[in-house]
């Protein structure tokens, strides 16, 4: 019985980072020429973002902290399941070796402590990895609201109503220019925001 195996540990950031902005205020306006000399109205044809949640993954302090967070409890978690196992084990071999002066009566009830013991084994397996996994739940919607509140801001501040999440080789994008990359710039923000909060 491996714990690492039922605890699953933060489901990275597929979060899909969509936030819709619906404010295209002034700034985002462009004066152009026609060809006739007279001045038009353009609007700012850059609405639509992206942000590479690979990067997000590697860079944004908070969510580096968070894994890392996770990571230590699940150790502590598993620790904490071997060190059950093992006693398990050690009385089992116990159990083994005092078996052979029993009766059949006092072997079965034996029999029966032992499974009862491996039960209740399965079930603290179960209630670690509930426990995990609840964690997990619980950062990634942290996680999520506050890069989508950040983005939301952002979002407003730039006049972009839409910024969609980019992950190489998990993605719907198959093609997107370089120049609607907003990546290091959001990582920034974010950044700066945690690290005003930490204080």
């Amino acid at each position: 019985m491996n714990l690492k195996k039922s605890i699953a540990l933060l489901p990275i950031v597929g979060v899909a980072i969509l936030a819709a902005c619906s404010n295209n205020n002034s700034g985002t306006a462009n004066q152009k020429a026609d060809s006739t000399g007279v001045k038009t109205e353009g609007v700012k044809s850059e609405i639509i973002v992206y942000v590479n949640s690979d990067s997000l993954q590697k860079h944004y302090n908070y969510f580096v902290d968070v894994k890392k967070s996770l990571e230590a409890k699940n150790t502590l978690r598993q620790q904490q399941f071997e060190g059950k196992g093992r006693s398990f084990q050690q009385e089992v071999a116990n159990a083994q070796r005092a078996a052979q002066g029993m009766t059949q009566d006092q072997q079965q009830q034996l029999s029966l402590q032992l499974q009862k013991r491996q039960q209740d084994l399965g079930q603290l397996q179960q209630s670690l990895a509930g426990q995990a996994a609840k964690e997990e739940q619980e950062e990634t919607e942290k996680l999520y609201n506050k890069i989508t509140e950040y983005l939301k801001k952002y979002s407003k501040d730039h006049g972009y109503k839409m910024v969609i999440s980019y992950s190489k080789g998990n993605s719907a994008i198959l093609y997107a220019d370089e120049s609607l990359d907003v990546t290091n710039d959001v990582l920034k923000g974010l950044n700066e925001e945690y690290k005003a909060e930490k204080k």
